[in-house]
């Protein structure tokens, strides 16, 4: 499921702001090709926080998603160029999706994982390297 869209952006941002960040020659056209990079760059670090908390795919995407996803494609879309302010916003979008992974705000509508469903620092994952030196107890 999609958390955000071309026409999201554009809504968002401008035709005009969402085409000089995309359209690498001219900054005159929306380039769909960028764009979507964009938005599946967003949309992978966005899963990246809630798959600690909520079974992916979403079967509904809660606003604060969208919101989120159309700030950090725009991060993503601006690149080494992000200003100040910029790089801010996407610290509070950090903060935000780090949050949501915690469990300190909730996604209305997501299906939470169930207790113990998830690893945190205190979890401890069995190795499958053999023993060294041939020890086995």
């Amino acid at each position: 499921m999609s958390y955000t869209s071309q026409a999201e952006l554009e809504a968002r941002l401008g035709v005009e702001e969402l085409a000089q960040l995309s359209d690498r020659v001219s900054g005159e056209v929306p380039d769909a090709e960028v764009i979507a990079r964009a938005i599946a760059d967003a949309e992978a670090e966005i899963d990246g926080y809630l798959a600690a908390r909520y079974a992916l795919p979403l079967a509904v995407v809660p606003p604060i998603l969208s919101r989120l996803a159309a700030e950090l494609a725009r991060y993503f879309l601006r690149g080494t160029n992000a200003n100040e302010s910029e790089r801010d916003r996407y610290g509070d979008v950090v903060r935000t999706l780090r949050a949501i992974g915690r469990g300190e705000m909730v996604l209305e509508g997501g299906d939470a994982l169930g207790a113990g469903v998830g690893l945190n620092e205190a979890d401890v994952l069995p190795s499958s390297r053999p023993l060294a030196f041939g020890r086995s107890t």
